[in-house]
Formats: structure tokens, sequence, C-alpha cells
């Protein structure tokens, strides 16, 4: 075996078992970067960002993120005005991109990341890019619903909501204002993502909750600064991890072969799992709501085979044959 085949193994193996186990460790960073008068010399702008980005992603490195989440204008100053934002853009350039795929390829992790660019056609975007394990960036999102203010400083909104293949699964991106449109939402929620990405300068409440819950999916925001919480949501819509007023980063596991269940019709089934697969199974309730959060912990396992094994529908098959159970009677009414 060559040296660098030798070398490059433990990177290989560990993404094949991130896709074999369905656990990938996510973090978050919800840092700001300090904000630079306008007759600050710009080149050394963008090199004190780089340094200062490095310095965050560092407090994260330890654990082994399979994916670190930024906030959205990560790279672009405070109190920039729209003339400046734009002679900055210029000036930036793809230096501190470069930056995010270099640290993503000697870290063997995605970095995800919210800034402002001008795209292929020359149109101002609020975007967020996601960057894979090799460096290469593997998808990008343009702000669907940009603020009145952003469409009137000449940012051009998004029409389309794509989701990226990641070696772990399936991940969708929004932007702060965003979270507010619920045919947005639907539009993810119909794509079944794994993990929905929220770099915004906005924390949204509970609507990261109903995002997460309305997605079937586990949801991370990283918000900029000014002591808002950075935090990661389960399907059910609850908090496993969160920045504090200590910490302005957050790390956890989240296991994708999880499926969300509802009660009705499964309560036997899902005792009957328990008892077979005991702690190879955890039962999440969170009470109060009707579904509950089933997670596979063996790695060996499957969470879609076991809920076959017993005829279990996961929550968005049983909800669609209730919707079609009643329109079946209103048919033949």
């Amino acid at each position: 075996m060559s040296l660098t085949i030798r070398l490059m193994l433990p990177l290989l193996l560990a993404g094949f078992h991130v896709a074999a186990s369905g656990k990938i460790v996510v973090s978050t960073i919800g840092a700001v970067i300090p904000g630079y008068g306008e007759r600050k010399d710009m080149d050394n702008v963008v090199k004190e960002i780089i340094r200062f980005w490095d310095g965050q992603i560092q407090q994260v490195l330890p654990d082994h993120p399979d994916l670190i989440l930024l906030p959205e204008f990560f790279d672009i100053p405070a109190g920039y005005n729209t003339r400046v934002q734009e002679e900055f853009i210029k000036i930036r350039g793809n230096r501190v991109i470069d930056f995010i795929s270099e640290k993503a390829k000697q870290n063997n992790c995605y970095i995800a990341f919210g800034t402002l660019q001008y795209d292929e056609n020359g149109a101002l975007r609020n975007s967020a890019i996601l960057v894979d394990r090799k460096g290469r960036q593997a998808g990008t999102y343009h702000k669907n619903f940009p603020t009145i203010g952003e469409i009137e400083s000449g940012v051009v909104a998004g029409t389309e909501s794509p989701v990226f293949e990641c070696d772990f699964g399936k991940v969708g991106m929004a932007i702060c204002f965003d979270l507010n449109f619920e045919e947005l939402r639907n539009r993810f929620a119909e794509q079944k993502p794994d993990i929905m990405l929220f770099p915004s300068m906005y924390h949204g409440g509970h609507m990261q909750s109903n995002w997460a819950y309305a997605c079937r999916s586990f949801f991370v925001g990283a918000i900029s600064g000014r002591g808002t919480l950075s935090q990661v949501r389960d399907p059910l819509g609850e908090i496993i991890a969160s920045s504090s007023n200590y910490n302005n980063y957050a790390t956890t596991t989240v296991n994708l072969n999880s499926r969300l269940v509802h009660l009705g019709y499964n309560e036997g089934k899902l005792k009957a799992i328990k008892s077979k697969y005991g702690n190879r199974i955890t039962i999440k309730d969170p009470g109060n709501l009707g579904p509950v959060l089933v997670i596979c912990t063996d790695d060996n396992l499957r969470i879609d085979q076991i809920l076959k094994e017993f005829e279990i529908e996961n929550m968005h098959d049983y909800y669609n044959r209730s919707r079609a159970v009643r329109a079946g009677q209103l048919k033949n009414q």
C-alpha cells in the first residue's frame, strides 16, 4: 500500500462510517466579526477576517465535527453601507471562501456559511454556501425572502429551494427572514431533508422548532453574535445543544438513523420493538404531542428496516394515509 493511500485511508473510512452509522457530529458557531471603520484598508480587513474565523473554527475542531455551520454575512463587516459593501466584495474576491475550502479539506468536514456575493450573472445575492470534505463547493442557496430593506439595497431574491446530497444525507439551507414564510418551508419539507441549516442574524424563536418539526429534520442555527443563542434541534423541535452566554459555539452528535412515528395504532408495536431490541432502540416522547422520535443506536441496524419489520408507518406516511381516508369518505358521500 502506498504512503498516500495509507495517509488517506483514515479519512475515507471515517466518511464511510458516518454514512453507515447515521451519526454525525455537528458544530454551530454564533460569532460575529468585529466592525471596521470605512477608512481602514480593506485588503487588511479581509486578512483580519480570515484570522478571526481561523480562531473561531479552532474552538470546535477538537470534537472532529463532520459539519460546521457559520452565520449569515459571516465575512461582511458590520456598519458598511451599500456602497462600501460593494467595494469590499470586489476587494475580498474569493479569498475568504478559499480559506474555508482549505479548512474543510484539512479537517475532513463540511462547512456552511452565509455571505453576500455577486452571482455568475452579476446579481447581488444573500447566499448560503456549503463546502464539502474535499474543499469543493457542494451547493449554493440564494435567500428566497430578503427583507424589504435588502431588496431596496439591491439584493436579488432567490427562487429555488435546493436540497444537497452529502455523504451522510440530504441538507437544505434557509437564511434569516426566510424562516417566516411557510410556502418556502413546505417546499423544503416535500424534499425530506435530513438536516436544515440556518445561518442568520435573527434567531426566530419557536419558528426554528416549527421548521424542524414540519421538515421532519434536524435543524441547526448559527446566529451572529449579540448574545443570541446558536442551537441544534431534533425533528421533534426540541433543543439538543446550544451555545451560551460563555461560549458562542455548540457541538453535538445527531443520529440520522431515526424517524418520527405517531403513537396512533403503534403503541403496542413500539413496545414490541423495545422488547426485541432493548437499548439499541431509544424512543423519545416529548409528551402532549402524539409523535415520538424512534432512534436506532446500533450501527448495524437501520431504523427503516426495523419499522418495516413491525409494520409501523413513519409519521409522514401516517398523515398521508389519514388524508387519503378522509378524501375517500368525502368522495363517497
